[in-house]
């Protein structure tokens, strides 16, 4: 796209009225941003007195909601978020609710056999609510309104289209009878009154503590604006540009209409597609800047669009035998690009999820490219967080000995397995003694939380040295300079904030990946400063947190599967990332990798509770006298709405957004034999059939 000169579509969207709401739609770059950029001058310029919000992402809409949600609220993150939930769930799993004691509501409650996959579900389903605006109240009356709709009204079940479209594995789930379904809609009936009380009990939490999530924030402030917009008392001296628009929440765009009216008056809208709005000045973007027509047509045939053969090396596929192979071959691909002047920054390599990509990411640090993971990664679960955690877990308490045995077998120590066969051995004359001094085993606050049961031999041998004689001289040597190193790490321990107490440790015994500046080097250190940034805001925000505290918050983290990092500055480092991380950039390059079932696509798994507007609740799990392990209700909502169906598309449309983040060339690699592509359709070999030319890259 010219940088300078708008195009006539573009200038028409720059020029269009103030007032009144513009749409602005188009194809992944079509100049969506540019033209939302030069529009955001023009207003500043025009109307310098009044106020310009600019709305990229989901972050922007928390913070603006926290302008109206009250005094005292804080933005939490979904982990934080998960354990208030949890907390408001302990008395439904202890059936300490006096519905339960009153016989009001049947234990045998579907999916409540596995309380933490029903506690996950459940938070899951409220997560779609708030996101949906739909709050406690509502959902109880729709799902209530559903269940007798469907159950008083069942459709046919044993309707030919129905039963070729389920798989012959579930059809005994609709081979039921008046007294089945009348039994299942009484177990979903108590299944809605408990998700409706854990999720009014999660939303009176947030309020009370005012620790909430982003979208919590915004279904607040949405109610308090309509509140405030009763008695006429919302300003209304404001003008709003929102990117990425296809991305809206309903509740987003309810809070934009509690602020801007229903006519979303002075609010411009972009992004591929677009909620209806009466009397919207409609502008469509249609010429592509950003993508060679090689990568326009793949994009167009990922969303299965009709497209003719275009000439062009823009596009490379590439299929290997096994994973290592393909990340080989992608990280000397990469080496290319960037050896024939590609700066690395300009380079990506995009996965639908970066949760297990370690293979990729160890492939390119060989090859010393830069890299920087962002996305859906826990850095609280990654290989060298972990290291480094276990370090500040050997000084504060040396009995826990997962993470002392850690330590010992790591490369700084290197302890061989014989040597730890030792340590977790007893003497060959063992004695107890008859008094046990703190100072022996030095683990933290030992008089407050010790526990005999935890008295374990491996930190005994390792704090006190009652095997060194049964270990050979190399490794003792090591063994006693550890525990010398150990004795000064405690000494820092209430005395020393998070950053200076884990520097310290992590000087003297983390082993440097790499040589220094190496890539290697770099990509630990990037993860260290992350993990060492997570822990010191959480000093900040908790005053009184011990050292166990940060620690357990970090063990906590690492066994969520809602972490994320949000640092999104490659700062010199290709992308290693999700999809949904590079919203709204480019790259010169782009490698789209692991694009075959499973990956990319991820496998469709219907969650335990899905909701319908129009039935309600719909649980997967059917329990008590059960003849199929799945509801009628299930097998029913997911064939008859397609639903498989949708969510395939919406990963057609990650995939055609991956291809669209490049300018010059993509690679798209896959391993393993293709498959029919029945269950999940097979992306890179579609791309294959469109008879776009595919260099080939020999992998080694």
């Amino acid at each position: 796209m010219n940088s300078i000169s708008p195009s006539d579509q573009q200038r028409r969207a720059i020029d269009a009225p103030a007032h009144g709401c513009v749409l602005l739609s188009g194809p992944s770059g079509s100049g969506k941003s540019f033209a939302l950029e030069g529009r955001a001058q023009r207003l500043r310029a025009e109307f310098a007195e009044l106020e310009l919000l600019v709305l990229r992402d989901r972050s922007d809409f928390a913070r603006l909601a926290l302008r109206y949600a009250g005094e005292g609220v804080r933005i939490v993150d979904d982990v934080e978020a998960e354990r208030a939930f949890a907390n408001a769930c302990e008395p439904l799993f202890a059936m300490d609710w006096t519905n339960f004691s009153k016989e009001q509501l049947d234990p045998e409650i579907p999916g409540l056999r596995s309380p933490a996959r029903f506690l996950n579900s459940a938070f899951r389903l409220i997560r779609r609510l708030r996101e949906q605006a739909v709050d406690p109240d509502e959902f109880l009356q729709r799902a209530l309104a559903g269940a007798t709709d469907f159950y008083g009204r069942p459709p046919n079940f044993v309707d030919p289209r129905l039963l070729s479209a389920l798989k012959r594995d579930y059809h005994d789930s609709l081979n039921v009878d008046a007294p089945e379904l009348q039994r299942q809609y009484r177990r979903e009936v108590d299944l809605v009154k408990i998700l409706g009380e854990l999720y009014r009990r999660y939303v009176d939490s947030t309020q009370s503590s005012g620790r909430m999530t982003g979208r919590d924030a915004v279904a607040i402030a949405t109610g308090k604006l309509r509140a405030e917009a009763a008695r006429s008392n919302v300003p209304r001296q404001r003008f709003a540009l929102v990117d990425d628009a296809e991305l809206l929440s309903p509740g987003e765009l309810a809070l934009l209409r509690a602020l801007f009216g229903d006519g979303l008056d002075r609010v411009t809208l972009a992004g591929r597609t677009l909620p209806t709005v009466t009397n919207a000045d409609s502008i469509e973007l249609i010429e592509q800047f950003r993508s060679p027509p090689a990568l326009l047509a793949a994009q167009n045939a990922a969303l299965r669009k009709p497209v003719a053969p275009v000439a062009g090396d823009e596009l490379e596929l590439l299929r290997t035998k096994t994973v290592r192979e393909e990340a080989v071959a992608i990280a000397q691909r990469v080496r290319e690009w960037i050896d024939s002047g590609t700066p690395p920054q300009r380079i990506a390599v995009l996965f639908r999820s970066v949760r297990h990509v370690e293979r990729y990411e160890d492939a390119l640090l060989d090859r010393d490219v830069p890299v920087a993971t962002l996305g859906d990664v826990n850095v609280f679960a990654d290989r060298r967080a972990l290291d480094a955690l276990a370090l500040l877990w050997n000084a504060y308490d040396p009995f826990r000995h997962e993470w002392l045995l850690r330590t010992l077998s790591n490369p700084a120590l290197g302890l061989s397995d014989a040597s730890l066969a030792v340590l977790c051995a007893e003497p060959a004359n063992p004695q107890t003694p008859l008094f046990t001094f703190d100072a022996e085993a030095a683990p933290t606050e030992r008089a407050s939380r010790w526990d005999p049961k935890r008295d374990l031999r491996l930190g005994w041998n390792v704090v006190r040295g009652d095997r060194d004689a049964d270990l050979p001289e190399e490794t003792l040597a090591t063994l006693r300079r550890f525990r010398e190193m150990r004795r000064a790490w405690t000494k820092l321990i209430g005395n020393a904030g998070i950053d200076e107490f884990a520097r310290t440790i992590w000087r003297a015994a983390l082993a440097r990946e790499g040589r220094a500046g190496s890539a290697r080097d770099a990509a630990q250190q990037l993860v260290l400063r992350r993990l060492l940034d997570r822990l010191h805001a959480f000093e900040r925000e908790s005053a009184a947190a011990t050292l166990f505290d940060l620690l357990d918050f970090a063990r906590l983290r690492a066994a969520s599967d809602l972490e994320s990092c949000e640092d999104s500055d490659p700062n010199g480092c290709v992308s290693v990332a999700s999809i949904d991380a590079v919203r709204g950039r480019e790259f010169d390059r782009v490698v789209v990798a692991g694009v075959r079932p499973g990956s990319f696509p991820l496998w469709y798994a219907p969650d335990n509770f899905l909701m319908s507007p129009r039935l309600g609740v719909v649980p997967r799990e059917n329990v008590g006298d059960a003849r199929a392990a799945r509801t009628a209700k299930f097998s029913y909502y997911v064939t008859a709405n397609k639903a498989a169906e949708k969510y395939y598309r919406r990963e057609r449309e990650a995939f055609a957004y991956a291809l669209g983040r490049a300018r010059e060339r993509v690679l798209v690699t896959a391993s393993g034999s293709p498959t029919r592509g029945i269950t999940a359709p097979e992306l890179l070999e579609e791309l294959r059939a469109v008879k776009l030319p595919a260099r080939a890259l020999e992998a080694s």
